[in-house]
């Protein structure tokens, strides 16, 4: 497309379009955008008359920069009539819309948008525009949006969709959220389809509402063909993050260019929907996937206004994806980085062992609770429980430390446990961050035919003891003042014979402190359930004490270590 040109120079493009050798035209303005709203070329005369440059205007979102209400505020899309006929492919004018020129102003200006082609499979638009009461024929009336919503119902599902949507972190509550908000207010159908981490496209959700009832087609759900690069089909250019599109199944009634296509139109056919509104789902940092709404039961097709309001829900939908996305990887590296942290239980001849670690609901996924269980030179087992203070990355970071030196010292001095903890006091005095740690260090060993529990305690919650009967006792001696104190205390060992059958659990305090109840409290929940488990294997009686006596209001890591003597 050319447009008549005087002799002005020749006007700045985005490296990598063709030029369309818009040059001045008298006191019109022109800039072209691609079909992601960018502009790409601008005149010398858009440049004056906007008090911006070529390098200020060129790459950037054409609405984001400039288009602003009557008063200088940001325009949602919804409400502005210039995105009108970029999004439906239609030429439109109108006169007195604003925008902001470089300084802050605002420029009253009249205007014409019309689609045109940068080349092989790409389309954009013409804007051209003047200052509003400069000499020129007479001024059209503006086109205005036109939506079953009020302008007033558009901003408050708008407000809704973005408190509702980033209230939660998980991809999944998301979604169902983002489902509730469009399903039936402005749709029969909504589609989702998700990018992948590894670049595939999976339909997450397929929903219609039905008598009151939201209802999932889980036949069309799944996975989808890989995305075509080149397609010009709507939904494969909506998931590239090209452009949003009204579509029917006309759309997908030719020849196929790609196994999406082959999915839309099963789509269409499966669900009768005869009109539909398709938008990317844009995150931060990349394009997240689409958002189809679709027509079935109710008359009438969508319009440029009701994909305006798509394509404002599916970029707030785009950032909620985008910060649950990030928070799952960032939890999925946190448990990784914990299951190195914590150790691989050894093999103690005589000996069962088993163990458990829940991370803080609301934290980093990582923590300072630890346990630990290693065979001493002389051949007895080191037992340990420990809790860092705190439950985040300088949590775990202290942990690791105080979890390796008490190993370390364990295996070098051979001594009663209260020495090799009084050791360990001095060391964590010196660390160079101040850390604060609860621990039980303990020695089992056999003895005559038995096994002997040797410990010392540093303010940690008591170690429990489980007969084989049911008995349960909370070894309450050898305790003393927590690590990292600096006041030197004197420790103590306790020692208690530990029968065949017997079961000994080591725990931290989140399997036990509530907010609502005294500790004592959790103590007798916690020796009472134990008690009547005392005949279950040692892996389920582990699970079957954090689902049944971890308080519901706790949100601190739990550690659990279960010892049981075979009879």
């Amino acid at each position: 497309m050319s447009v008549p040109a005087g002799d002005a120079e020749r006007p700045a493009t985005v490296e990598g379009t063709r030029p369309l050798e818009l040059r001045d035209l008298s006191d019109i303005g022109a800039y072209v955008a691609d079909d992601r709203g960018r502009i790409v070329e601008v005149n010398a005369r858009a440049q004056l008359l906007l008090g911006r440059s070529a390098a200020e205007l060129l790459g950037r979102d054409a609405h984001d920069l400039l288009h602003r209400g009557r008063h200088g505020e940001p325009l949602p899309r919804t409400l502005c009539a210039m995105r009108q006929p970029f999004v439906s492919g239609h030429t439109a004018q109108g006169e007195r819309e604003w925008l902001e020129r470089g300084d802050g102003s605002l420029l009253p200006a009249s205007w014409m948008v019309t689609p045109c082609r940068l080349g092989p499979g790409r389309t954009g638009a013409l804007v051209l525009f003047r200052e509003s009461g400069s000499p020129g024929p007479a001024e059209p009336q503006p086109t205005r949006l036109s939506s079953p919503l009020s302008e007033f119902d558009r901003l408050a599902l708008l407000a809704e969709t973005t408190t509702r949507l980033t209230a939660s972190l998980d991809v999944g509550e998301t979604l169902r959220q983002l489902v509730r908000l469009v399903v039936p207010l402005l749709a029969d159908w909504v589609v989702v389809d998700l990018l992948t981490e590894k670049g595939g496209v999976n339909r997450a959700a397929v929903v219609h509402h039905e008598g009151g009832v939201l209802t999932h087609r889980m036949d069309l759900e799944g996975p989808m063909p890989p995305l075509p690069q080149e397609s010009p089909m709507p939904l494969s250019r909506a998931l590239r993050g090209v452009a949003a599109a009204l579509v029917g199944p006309k759309d997908y009634q030719g020849p196929p260019d790609s196994g999406i296509a082959v999915a839309q139109r099963k789509l269409f056919e499966a669900t009768g929907i005869h009109s539909a509104s398709i938008a990317p789902i844009r995150g931060v940092r990349e394009v997240v996937g689409a958002l189809t709404l679709g027509r079935s039961e109710r008359p009438g097709a969508f319009t440029a206004a009701d994909l305006l309001l798509a394509e404002d829900i599916a970029r707030r939908a785009g950032l909620a994806l985008d910060n649950a996305r990030l928070y799952e990887r960032q939890r999925r590296v946190a448990e990784t980085m914990q299951r190195h942290l914590l150790p691989q239980l050894p093999q103690v001849p005589g000996l069962e062992m088993s163990a458990r670690y829940l991370p803080a609901p609301h934290a980093s996924q990582v923590g300072g609770d630890w346990y630990d269980a290693f065979v001493l030179s002389d051949g007895a087992t080191g037992l340990v429980i420990g809790d860092v203070v705190g439950h985040d990355l300088e949590a775990a970071s202290g942990m690791a430390q105080v979890c390796n030196m008490l190993r370390a010292y364990a295996g070098e001095l051979e001594e009663p446990p209260s020495k090799v903890v009084d050791r360990l006091d001095q060391a964590v005095a010196r660390m160079a961050e101040a850390t604060m740690a609860t621990v039980v260090f303990a020695r089992l060993e056999p003895v005559d035919g038995g096994w002997r529990l040797c410990w010392t305690n540093a303010g940690h919650p008591p170690p429990l003891l489980v007969g084989r009967d049911g008995s349960a006792r909370l070894l309450e001696e050898g305790m003393g003042l927590l690590l990292g104190t600096a006041l030197a205390p004197v420790r103590e060992d306790a020692a208690v014979d530990v029968p065949p059958g017997s079961t000994l659990l080591l725990y931290t305090d989140g399997l036990i402190e509530s907010r609502r109840h005294p500790l004592d409290e959790g103590l007798a929940r916690l020796r009472s359930y134990a008690a009547s488990l005392a005949d279950r294997p040692l892996s389920s009686l582990c699970d079957l004490l954090l689902a049944g006596v971890r308080p519901e209001d706790n949100d601190d890591d739990v550690a659990l270590l279960a010892v049981r003597v075979p009879e």
